[in-house]
């Protein structure tokens, strides 16, 4: 195979495989070789080879670009967090006031045998169930009570039940008889006798 010259890059010099393989070692210390498809050796000469400079295209991310992104970011998590936190809560008074509503069935049944609501939760073995929150449902008997003090109560501090009340205390875990004390806002009620059932916001 016959050798192949540069005419166009000095710092570009063609040998054979053979040629290439039989130089002298610390001649070829100085050349840098890659071959092609003939099977011919192309040698750099590493002392006029410059090493390509690349594009700034490929380099990181620059710090403005950082920041906006970590930005839009902390305005996405801004708005979904309190989203989520909202369909959480929504879900846990659903699961409260189908609570309400099953224990409300068992009392009824109750009440038609013995023509009272029981006097406790544990007299039909539902004292033991917890609310969305982690805490007993309240269950107060009208049955023996004097006075209207203890009742759940609207906005003209009137009863807003005849036989018994049956609420969840809700996120905050603190409950006043009126409806309309801040704290009761978020109490999960059953109220005109089990015609309404849901937040005490709403009744």
């Amino acid at each position: 195979m016959q050798r192949t010259e540069c005419r166009d890059l000095r710092h570009l010099q063609y040998f054979t495989l053979y040629e290439y393989m039989t130089m002298p070692l610390l001649h070829r210390e100085n050349h840098l070789p890659f071959g092609d498809e003939h099977g011919v050796v192309k040698v750099m000469n590493s002392n006029t080879y410059t090493a390509p400079k690349y594009s700034s295209a490929v380099r990181g991310f620059t710090l403005m670009e950082t920041m906006v992104a970590v930005c839009i970011f902390g305005i996405l998590t801004a708005i979904g967090i309190p989203t989520y936190q909202s369909y959480v809560q929504k879900a846990k008074v659903a699961s409260a006031m189908a609570d309400i509503m099953t224990i409300a069935t068992v009392i009824g049944r109750y009440t038609t045998l013995y023509n009272s609501p029981p006097p406790d939760l544990a007299t039909i073995g539902l004292d033991k169930v917890l609310d969305p929150w982690g805490r007993p449902y309240v269950y107060l008997s009208f049955t023996g009570l004097k006075g209207k003090g203890k009742m759940r109560k609207d906005k003209n501090l009137v009863p807003i039940n005849t036989q018994y009340d049956l609420y969840s205390v809700g996120a905050d875990g603190q409950s006043k008889p009126p409806l309309t004390v801040p704290v009761s806002k978020d109490d999960v009620i059953l109220a005109n006798d089990g015609n309404y059932i849901g937040l005490a916001a709403n009744y």
